[in-house]
């Protein structure tokens, strides 16, 4: 008998301003160890950082396992548990569906910075990413 690995994915999206730049994060916690993964985008928006959060989190794991996803974005989680319109960001949904099929996933919605320390890690990575996107697209104040 092959025994089902449980994964806890924490993800979040951050944007400064909206569109603007952006960061996101999913903390990967497998047997009590956590994995950061991260990145930043120069211009998107909050709900691409939320759903790309949750694509990269999916990514990260590998092999077919049960998983709990972790997210403060209720456009995430509502859409995939609730049925919600999908308006816009088809292209991130329709990635997200095709990952989702090789797991067995609970969504779980988490009020934001509410003392969860998955939830917590995957805010400030996502924070900090947008920052760093938002220093490195900023315009110079230089003067030739």
């Amino acid at each position: 008998m092959v025994e089902t690995q449980h994964v806890s994915i924490y993800t979040d999206g951050a944007c400064k301003g909206n569109p603007g730049p952006g960061g996101w994060a999913a903390i990967v916690e497998r047997d009590g160890v956590l994995y950061a993964h991260s990145g930043r985008e120069p211009r998107t928006t909050n709900n691409r950082m939320e759903l790309i959060a949750a694509i990269k989190g999916l990514e990260a794991i590998g092999a077919s396992k049960e998983v709990v996803i972790y997210s403060d974005s209720t456009y995430l989680v509502n859409t995939m548990t609730r049925g919600w319109k999908r308006r816009a960001n088809h292209d991130l949904w329709e990635q997200l569906d095709r990952l989702a099929r090789d797991y067995q996933i609970t969504w779980e919605w988490v009020p934001s910075h509410s003392g969860i320390p998955g939830n917590e890690m995957a805010d400030r990575f996502a924070s900090m990413e947008a920052r760093l996107s938002q220093r490195e697209h900023a315009p110079s104040s230089r003067k030739p």
